[in-house]
């Protein structure tokens, strides 16, 4: 089969959950079939590789159109890239997108390759309404690209039972269509390495208890929560928050308000604003006292799985597909958020949400036998259940279902 994947992000460029996604989607179905298929890799760079049957093409055409709002930018530049997509591929047995930065490419070559469309529901524009402060109006056209793509979809993957209801109810997509397959992680990279040298290089104190949180710096991961939260922490508690790649400069500066803030309160906040390398994540998830995901919208949430891989209990909120990841009282907490509305996903009363937030990181601080046996319960949960091969291998047959649907006969 040839398989032709199209994304925005691949390595080197990610920057979140769909990026590790597909980096590692693509591995492992290269792996599939001692390497029968041929996977296509088509995204946004300057990437142009071959290994074995895998090869990487990136899209970077010369100079978008200019734009009169700079919000709009991230939209027309997709779309030139999309455009250069057309001409990139001369055909596929099924096209798989990432993200509604691909969705038009995939619709137009489903129809000029006559080829079935898949794509991964990593998350959905209208459960993301803050969107409109990094795209203006063009949120609504994505929000459209969006709509567009999933009703002109063969299949869908949704990564969490969540996130195949918001499909069905919001774009109408007939449940027998959306087959749920939950994220993975790399159990080999992500495991327990504590390194007590890593946390002196980010000015945090060993010996002492901290509660890690880590995230991209987008209003949809809660950190302004978690900044609340913390001056109902314990006594002594370092909270380390690694947070970078704002989406507008706007949120980066309403962020750095809320740590002097906290600050100001007498918490004790730690802000690692750059990109943190993987080897010393890992070390930082390894010796946190707890793993905190305050996320007001999260479709899976990757990032639970990575804490838990390397052996930390997490306190995260009881939203979207975090309850497939994280088990109450097994491997963490789950906070209620209790939302304003379907259209709204920040909690009704965020000093609530806060004060919870808090008591279940306390709770936990405060017994380390529970976070001993959460820490070891959320390393057996993801080597039992989140392996990235079990996601390649029913994603291929996935692939193979959509075929044959599309080569059988129509009936008279």
């Amino acid at each position: 089969m040839k398989i032709a994947i199209l994304t925005k992000e691949y390595p080197p460029n990610l920057y979140g959950g769909a990026g590790v996604h597909v980096t590692h989607l693509c591995r492992e179905l290269s792996r599939l079939g001692v390497g029968l298929d041929r996977i296509t890799v088509l995204c946004f760079g300057e990437q142009n590789e071959r290994q074995g049957n895998l090869t990487v093409l990136g899209l970077n055409p010369a100079g978008p159109p200019p734009v009169s709002d700079p919000r709009h930018a991230g939209l027309v530049d997709a779309l030139w890239r999309n455009a250069a997509m057309l001409g990139a591929l001369q055909s596929t047995d099924v096209i798989h997108c990432h993200t509604w930065y691909t969705h038009l490419a995939g619709s137009l070559l489903k129809r000029m390759l006559d080829a079935p469309l898949v794509l991964t529901t990593h998350s959905l524009e209208p459960e993301r309404p803050w969107k409109r402060e990094q795209l203006g109006s063009a949120y609504a056209a994505s929000s459209w690209l969006e709509k567009t793509a999933y009703q002109n979809a063969d299949g869908v993957i949704a990564v969490s039972p969540a996130m195949k209801e918001s499909v069905s109810r919001l774009y109408g997509v007939a449940p027998e269509r959306i087959e749920i397959i939950p994220n993975g992680i790399d159990d080999d990279r992500f495991r327990p390495n504590p390194d007590p040298l890593v946390l002196a290089t980010y000015g945090i104190e060993a010996g002492r208890p901290y509660a890690l949180l880590v995230a991209r710096l987008t209003r949809q991961k809660g950190i302004g929560h978690f900044l609340n939260a913390v001056r109902y922490l314990s006594p002594g508690v370092q909270a380390v928050v690694c947070a970078s790649s704002p989406d507008t400069d706007q949120l980066r500066d309403e962020l750095a308000g809320q740590v002097e803030r906290a600050r100001a309160g007498g918490a004790e906040v730690i802000w690692i604003r750059e990109t943190v390398p993987l080897d010393d994540l890992i070390a930082l998830y390894s010796q946190a006292e707890v793993f905190v995901c305050p996320s007001i919208y999260e479709p899976f949430g990757i990032i639970n799985l990575e804490a838990m891989a390397c052996g930390a209990p997490v306190v995260a909120s009881a939203v979207g597909g975090i309850p497939e990841v994280v088990v109450e009282g097994l491997t963490g907490r789950l906070v209620p958020l209790e939302a304003r509305g379907p259209d709204d996903p920040e909690p009704r009363d965020p000093d609530r949400f806060a004060r919870n937030l808090a008591g279940a990181i306390n709770e936990l601080l405060a017994d380390q036998e529970l976070r001993r046996a959460m820490g070891r319960a959320g390393r057996r949960r993801v080597e039992e259940r989140f392996s990235w091969a079990g996601v390649a291998r029913r994603t291929r047959a996935f692939y193979d279902r959509l075929v044959l649907e599309k080569r059988r006969p129509a009936r008279a």
